[in-house]
């Protein structure tokens, strides 16, 4: 048979969903090998993953997804499973692996079910109330890293105001640093104005190099930004790096909430833990008049983490000096560390210490 019918197979394929995203198991480059002798073909399958059913179910819905292409009359499906790594606990030694995250204590992932929530916003300042934690309790402790993984829209380095390239050598990059915190982002790598259109594959190649390539060194706490939604990132992220959880960032009003439980489940799906929810832009303090004005509505977070089952961290209320602070590369934490928005920072942030250590 031709090329053609190679490629009937793999468009009748890339119908087919990765259980729990949106994205299909050709983008994700989970389709290793076509092969077709006369009307007969045997398909490769790789997927990592620690949920026995998921092997089963991509199995079904490709030999139904290739019994419908003309000419095809018998059809295998191989599929090759191999398990997510997980992050070891303290009292175990360490695997030995390719990244260089072996020195690297936890890493807690920000995700958001939809963009607009200030996802990325919240782990900046996360981050910079983690290291001040640390710093407080013990001046040599090790660094905190963020690593954005929003590689279509990177927003980190401004947010830490960092700009320029990163140091390569004999190929290992080393990240960039700010505030005492090692950062990595594909916004060091590309021009401000350049678009990032990739498609899956190239995503998965790119985190895992963040893994694999960047030297990070000694890091108490990896916060690794997600882009919104569930996606190539997501997927590649729980297949290459040892995550200690997961903290899902909403906002109060209904919209958020929906796709937050949305996004939450995907997680569970691919046995990543939920740490907890936190609430975003919670309110508005109006200090003349010592009133909250809730303008995305109320009790969106609690409402979620009771839905989730998992712990409610706490509200981050809507501040002006938040974006300024942003804009200027100098997070609230930092910029403000006795107002209301930092201070909850740092309360979610001895939350999520005291949870994943536990």
């Amino acid at each position: 048979m031709s090329n053609s019918s190679v490629e009937k197979i793999k468009d009748a394929l890339a119908s087919v969903k990765y259980p729990g995203f949106s994205r299909d198991i050709v983008s994700f480059g989970l389709v290793r090998d076509i092969k077709l002798n006369g009307n007969a073909t045997t398909v490769q399958i790789d997927i990592t993953t620690a949920d026995s059913t998921l092997p089963s179910t991509i199995k079904k819905a490709a030999e139904a997804a290739i019994e419908e292409v003309e000419g095809i009359n018998e059809v295998e499906v191989r599929i090759s499973v191999s398990k997510p790594k997980t992050q070891p606990s303290p009292n175990s030694p360490k695997e030995q692996n390719t990244t260089q995250l072996t020195e690297v204590d936890r890493i807690i992932a920000v995700a958001s079910g939809k963009g607009g929530v200030g996802k990325s916003t919240f782990a900046v300042n996360l981050a910079c109330a983690l290291q001040l934690i640390q710093e407080e309790n013990d001046t040599n402790s090790k660094p905190v890293g963020i690593m954005d993984c929003d590689i279509y829209g990177p927003s980190v380095p401004l947010m830490m105001g960092i700009s320029g390239q990163p140091q390569i050598e004999e190929n290992q990059i080393y990240p960039m640093e700010n505030f005492g915190i090692k950062v990595m982002s594909m916004g060091f790598l590309v021009d401000d104005d350049a678009p990032v259109v990739w498609r899956g594959p190239m995503i998965m190649k790119t985190i895992q190099q963040f893994a694999e390539n960047v030297k990070w060194g000694k890091v108490s706490t990896l916060v690794v930004d997600l882009p919104p939604g569930t996606g190539d990132a997501q997927l590649s992220l729980v297949q290459t790096l040892p995550l200690t959880g997961v903290v899902i960032v909403t906002t109060p009003q209904k919209a958020a909430v929906n796709v937050a439980r949305r996004g939450a489940r995907m997680f569970e799906k691919v046995n990543v833990p939920i740490l907890g929810v936190a609430e975003n832009m919670s309110y508005l303090e109006i200090p003349e008049i010592s009133e909250k004005n809730y303008l995305f509505g109320k009790g969106g977070g609690e409402e979620t983490a009771d839905s989730l089952q998992t712990n409610f961290l706490g509200q981050v209320p809507l501040h002006g000096s938040i974006r300024e602070g942003c804009d200027l590369g100098i997070p609230i934490v930092l910029g403000q560390p006795e107002s209301k928005s930092a201070k909850a920072f740092r309360k979610i942030g001895l939350q999520l210490i005291s949870s994943s250590d536990s």
